[in-house]
């Protein structure tokens, strides 16, 4: 009797190990890269800091990952600067399957708003970034911010990253309901919960 249950126990461990294996090696990595910090304080108006609100939305995708096939990668945790040679680094030490360069938008058009998204065709995974691109913004959009265009950009993460990527802007800070929804606790939210929705 006690040899079975030590064959059960080992047979049991056995098993547990394959599992636990498994789920780390199709584990998908996704890196969501809060865009400049500390010095670079990216657009600014009335006080508010692209940088602030694109890394409290970042922690927010984080915090609200449900999901255990997925991992999400914060490349700037806190309010510093990172070269882009050292994010690219960190990106392409990581085996990542995509990286998401948050950053909000601003223009001296008042009226500019909604939701776009850049890749660039210096990468080998163009396509795919673009693909992921069309799908975030599509899901970010949703009902509330207008849907912009997936455009060429030759940004270093960008190009330089050894998985698709892409930057996608969530809003103008320049546009008075673009600006009350990303700094609200509700739309900073809404728009971690889309960009998780998007990831699945």
């Amino acid at each position: 009797m006690k040899t079975k249950i030590k064959v059960l126990v080992f047979l049991s461990a056995v098993v547990f190990g394959l599992f636990a294996f498994k789920s780390l090696e199709t584990k998908k990595i996704i890196v969501i890269d809060a865009g400049h910090g500390g010095d670079d304080f990216g657009a600014t108006l009335n006080g508010l800091q692209e940088k602030a609100i694109v890394e409290t939305i970042a922690k927010k995708i984080k915090a609200q990952n449900k999901n255990e096939n997925l991992e999400i990668v914060l490349l700037r945790e806190g309010d510093h600067f990172m070269e882009l040679s050292e994010r690219v680094s960190i990106i392409n030490n990581l085996n990542a399957k995509l990286v998401i360069s948050l950053h909000i938008n601003a223009s001296e058009n008042l009226d500019k708003n909604g939701v776009q998204a850049y890749v660039s065709s210096k990468s080998k995974f163009y396509n795919e970034s673009k693909t992921n691109a069309e799908i975030l913004v599509d899901r970010v959009a949703g009902d509330y911010f207008s849907k912009g265009e997936v455009k060429e950009a030759s940004f270093y993460i960008l190009k330089n990253s050894n998985c698709p990527a892409l930057t996608l802007e969530v809003g103008y800070l320049s546009n008075i309901n673009d600006r009350t929804y990303i700094t609200s606790e509700k739309g900073q939210n809404e728009i971690a919960e889309k960009i998780l929705e998007a990831l699945k």
